[in-house]
C-alpha cells in the first residue's frame, strides 16, 4: 500500500522551486479567503437582523 502522506524531506535536500512554493502559498490564501467569507455570508443568512 502506498504511503498518503509523504515523510518530510531529508535535511539538505533541496527546495522546491520558489514559484511552486509562492503558488501553493497563493492558492492556500485564496482558499481560506473564500471560505471565510462563505461561512461570513452564510452566517449573515441565517441570522436575524435587527
Amino acid at each position: 500500500m502506498p504511503a498518503i502522506i509523504e515523510p518530510p524531506p531529508e535535511p539538505g535536500a533541496p527546495l522546491p522551486p520558489l514559484w511552486k512554493r509562492l503558488a501553493w502559498f497563493a492558492g492556500i490564501a485564496a482558499a481560506s479567503t473564500t471560505v471565510v467569507a462563505v461561512v461570513a455570508y452564510a452566517m449573515k443568512a441565517v441570522l436575524p437582523s435587527h
